[in-house]
């Protein structure tokens, strides 16, 4: 079972991870840019794209949460300011948004998308990495192989319909069993870096700048030394 699927690395390393060049769903806007490193139950997607010029999408078609990873992307929709997007900040276009995409020159960024048939919540939703964190639970002592972490969180997107919650997260450094991940969650570190353990004692490391994607099911555990923190979409899914 893959554990993690790694979809950027800030140094510029290669990838081990195989991206397909398709689209995510009907009247997809970045139709022609995309590459999905996963695909699953839930109708989710994540994996990179580069972009360069002007679209405008009347209703976007699914739930998408990007964060640009080099270069600059605008996102403008009614009645708002211009959202202007650089490296490590990004923003979730809800379900059914009309909005204008632009990029003055190629930006890439990464990406966790689900199709949602009767979305919930339109609207951009910015994520920044000075999030407006709040305390929230710790983990469970049962899973801690040392003491427990203190955690905020920032939650900023939430569509009922397609199960999908983004937003910022925060903690201060713990270590985690190995266990079946929980959700699929899509995560970019904006601060700190983790081991991620396997069931075969190999572990995957991860730093500032670098992007992931967790499967559902995925055993895998965390260990960190230091503060980190994330931008995260999560998706419950059926078993």
């Amino acid at each position: 079972m893959t554990v993690a699927l790694v979809l950027h690395r800030a140094d510029g390393a290669a990838l081990s991870t195989s991206f397909r060049e398709a689209a995510f769903g009907r009247n997809d806007p970045f139709a022609k840019h995309r590459g999905i490193a996963w695909e699953g139950p839930g109708s989710m997607a994540a994996g990179r794209a580069s972009f360069v010029g002007e679209i405008e999408v009347a209703s976007f078609p699914h739930i998408e949460t990007l964060v640009v990873v080099e270069g600059e992307l605008t996102l403008t929709t009614a009645g708002a300011a211009p959202l202007v997007l650089g490296p490590q900040s990004g923003a979730v276009i809800g379900g059914g948004t009309p909005v204008r995409i632009q990029a003055g020159s190629r930006a890439r960024f990464v990406f966790c998308a689900a199709a949602c048939d009767r979305p919930t919540k339109r609207g951009l939703a910015p994520l920044r990495a000075d999030a407006n964190f709040k305390p929230t639970a710790t983990l469970p002592p049962e899973v801690l192989l040392g003491p427990a972490p203190e955690c905020r969180s920032d939650n900023v997107f939430s569509d009922d319909a397609a199960q999908y919650l983004a937003g910022a997260w925060d903690s201060t450094a713990y270590h985690r069993i190995v266990r079946p991940h929980r959700l699929n969650e899509f995560m970019h570190l904006v601060a700190g870096s983790v081991r991620f353990a396997a069931p075969d004692g190999s572990v995957l490391s991860a730093g500032t700048g670098d992007a992931l994607f967790v499967p559902q099911g995925a055993p895998i555990g965390w260990e960190s030394s230091e503060r980190v923190a994330k931008f995260y979409v999560v998706q419950s899914v059926q078993a």
